[in-house]
This record gives C-alpha cells, structure tokens and sequence, in this order.
C-alpha cells in the first residue's frame, strides 16, 4: 500500500510539473503579442486546462489517450517497482530540461521511462511494440500536422482578411486568440492530463489483481470502469488539477524559446498558431494517441512563419529542439533502467 500511495503522489506530482514545463505552450503567443500579460495568460491556461475534465468525461465520454498509455508495457510485465522507477525518471528528465529552458515531450519523456524500466525488469519483450512504434511516429506526424495546419490556416487567414485594414485586423485578432488559445489549453489539458490518468490506473489494476486488500475507491479492474461509475472520478479530477496547478506556474524560460526565438509572430500569426496547434491536439484526441504539444505548438508556429518567407523561421533552433525531441524516449528510458537497478537492489536489501 505504501508503494501505492508512493506512486499515485508521485504521478500528481509529474503532472504539476507537466503543467509548469508546458504552459508556455498555450500562452507563449498570447504573451508575445502583448494580448494578456504573463500572469494573466497562466491563470487563463489553468482554467482551460480544467475545463477540459468536464469535456473528456461528459462530452467525449472517455478517456482513450489514458488507455493507450496503459498498454506500453504489457501487463505480465508491470509491477509497482517498474511503474515508480518510470516516474522517477521522467520527473527527474522533465526537471532537467525545464532548467535548461528545453521545451521537449512530457509526454514522451514519461512513456520512455516507462518502457525503459520494463526493459531493464524483464527485456524488450515487456514492452507493446505497437505502441511504442504508434506513439514513436507521432514525434514526426505530430509537428508535420502542426506545420501543415498552420500554413493552412495563415494563408487562408490572410486571404479572408486582405482588405481589413491593419490596425483594425490587429484588434480583432488578438480578441480571437483569447479564443484560440483556450482552445489550445483545454487540448493541452485533453491530451496531457490523460496520460498521468493512464499510469495511475494501470497501477491501480496491476494492485487491485494482485489480490491485495485495496478501499472500493481503489479496486479497479479495468478501464471500462472509468465509464460506468462515478467512483474513480477522483483520477481524472486529481489528474486535470494537477496540471492546472502546474499551468499557473508559469514556464516562463520555455516560454521564451517558443515565443521568440523561433520566428516574431503578429497577433493574427498568433491565432494562426494556437488555431492550428489546438485542432491537431483535437485531432490526435480523436484518434487516442499520445502526442507532445511541444511539437505540436512547435510545428503550428513554424508553419505559420515559413508563410512569410522559410528564412522567418529560425531553423537553427529548431534543429536544436528536434535533436531534444528524438533524445527524449531513447535518454528517459536508459534513465528509468538506472532507476529501476537501484530502486530493486534497494527493496531486495
């Protein structure tokens, strides 16, 4: 039971650091073209983020990105050392790149540490290969589609809005990213929130069919249980707090790569970004995969700069975040493996 509840703070506690590491990703525009201040635009994202609790269990009616997550590793192959040393590592990555000012994948981070202290539990035939592979491609798809959609919508923008004068266009568009950019934090919230849900219920499961004595509001079976009670409303409640919480935080060294230093974005650009950004994630919920909105904001802001012209856009560092992005499983999960060597040797002493 210790380990148990070990775990479930620790889970809550990756998701308030999510939050903070990634709250430059619904408000970095929103702050960069002056249309909410810093704190302002924090408290706007929290809210967002919570909402979006109410829209996955009363209006999506599910939690599938937290199901996906579940199944990186396969179940003859999770114990609680495995799911604890995963987190370990993952709070311990997303902390590092948070200092550094590195706005790579939570989410990817956690799913590498994941699968990483399975590996070095049992081998690599622990982990689902499917969905690492799903989730692994979307490291590529996810900013591709971010990029696309970004283009897209700025040209078709720019065309709806060709003879509004600027000062007047500049008004309407910073109302309308106060739209986009709710939009994009309830997304964030949508996709985020869900895979810490995912860990804290497979380890309810992998403890509930172990035969241990657990309280009715501990004892799931399964995740069709999310859907027919209300019981274990608790994980999604906790989980969508904890990142709002996170969110108020600020990320404000983060922030300040993805506002500015990959291209200078206008308020209508702004919209452009966070418009695209938040129907990827909306996208990407629909199909329940599990993506970054780092790259998903990332790729909407790049392609709302190539517009202009490809030299707007500072490939430089995005080259740098790219090489963060594709570090990001392959680092977290030799970490998690570290981890999970010592957390063993430790419960075997």
């Amino acid at each position: 039971m210790t380990t148990l509840i070990v775990i479930v703070v620790l889970a809550l506690v990756f998701d308030f650091i999510n939050g903070f590491h990634d709250a430059a990703n619904s408000i970095a525009t929103v702050v960069s073209t002056k249309v909410l201040s810093p704190f302002k635009a924090v408290i706007w994202a929290a809210v967002f983020n919570f909402v979006a609790f109410f829209i996955a269990k009363y209006i999506i009616g599910e939690f599938g990105i937290a199901n996906t997550v579940s199944k990186t590793v396969l179940p003859d192959f999770i114990t609680l050392p495995v799911i604890l040393s995963g987190l370990i590592a993952a709070i311990i990555w997303n902390l590092i790149t948070w200092w550094l000012g590195i706005p790579s994948s939570s989410s990817h981070t956690l799913i590498g540490g994941f699968a990483g202290a399975a590996i070095a539990h049992t081998g690599f035939h622990s982990i689902h290969a499917g969905t690492i592979i799903l989730i692994a491609a979307f490291i590529v798809l996810a900013p591709v589609l971010g990029m696309i959609g970004g283009n897209i919508i700025t040209i078709l923008t720019l065309h709806i809005a060709k003879n509004v004068r600027p000062a007047t266009a500049d008004k309407w568009f910073k109302k309308l990213q106060l739209l986009s950019s709710a939009m994009l934090s309830i997304g964030h919230g949508l996709n985020d929130s869900q895979k810490v849900m995912g860990i804290i219920a497979i380890t309810l499961i992998t403890v509930t069919r172990s035969g241990e004595h657990l309280p009715d509001w501990m004892q799931l079976s399964s995740f069709e249980q999310f859907k027919t009670t209300t019981t274990f409303d608790w994980i999604p409640f906790a989980c969508f707090t904890a990142i709002a919480l996170g969110t108020i935080t600020g990320g404000w060294k983060i922030m300040k790569t993805m506002g500015n230093k990959i291209t200078k974005l206008t308020a209508v650009e702004g919209f452009c970004a966070q418009a695209s950004g938040a129907l990827t994630l909306f996208l990407t919920e629909v199909l329940k995969v599990p993506v970054s909105t780092t790259h998903v904001i990332t790729g909407s802001i790049m392609g709302v700069g190539s517009v202009k012209r490809l030299s707007a856009v500072r490939w430089g560092i995005t080259i740098n975040l790219v090489w963060a992005w594709i570090l990001t499983i392959p680092v977290s999960a030799a970490m998690a493996a570290i981890v999970y060597i010592i957390v063993s040797r430790c419960t075997g002493c």
